[in-house]
């Protein structure tokens, strides 16, 4: 709770809104949409920071089961081939989880720089508003509804 209340005055390590000058309701909204207010960046924000810690730990974690597993050269000695089938898919399904993860903490990490640099809510692609709505549902999102879509029937 700490740190949201530090995110939305603006003080403290994580109150970079406004310690980089970038205020909330500088942030791009589509037409009929209100301004943002430093609570509600604030909260995206401390969601944001949450996943990324998540996100950390969930890679650390499984970068070392992973090596562990490397490590033990008599794994998997004596095995048929069906269990040996069977864990080299684990492993494969394991490492594309991992991939996934840190896919996601970049996308994290990307967010909470262009909240920094007041980009947050811009579309990549046409530069319009992304919308408040749709950035509050998935922080993430770099596209606005249309362009996604447009990239989606590609």
């Amino acid at each position: 709770m700490a740190s949201t209340t530090a995110a939305a005055t603006g003080g403290g390590a994580r109150g970079k809104t406004a310690v980089q000058g970038v205020k909330a309701a500088d942030l791009p909204v589509r037409k009929g949409e209100d301004p943002w207010s430093e609570a509600e960046l604030a909260e995206v924000r401390a969601g944001l920071e949450e996943q990324v810690g998540r996100l950390r730990a969930e890679i650390a974690m499984a970068e070392s089961e992973l090596a562990e597993r490397l490590s033990d050269s008599v794994e998997g000695a004596g095995d048929d081939p069906t269990d040996s089938g069977a864990k080299a898919y684990q492993r494969e399904h394991d490492l594309a989880l991992a991939y996934n993860t840190r896919d996601l903490l970049a996308q994290s990490e990307r967010a909470i720089k262009r909240m920094d640099a007041g980009t947050y809510g811009v579309c990549e692609s046409c530069g319009q508003a992304i919308g408040k709505a749709r950035v509050q549902a998935f922080p993430r999102a770099t596209l606005c509804v249309q362009c996604k879509q447009r990239e989606e029937r590609r």
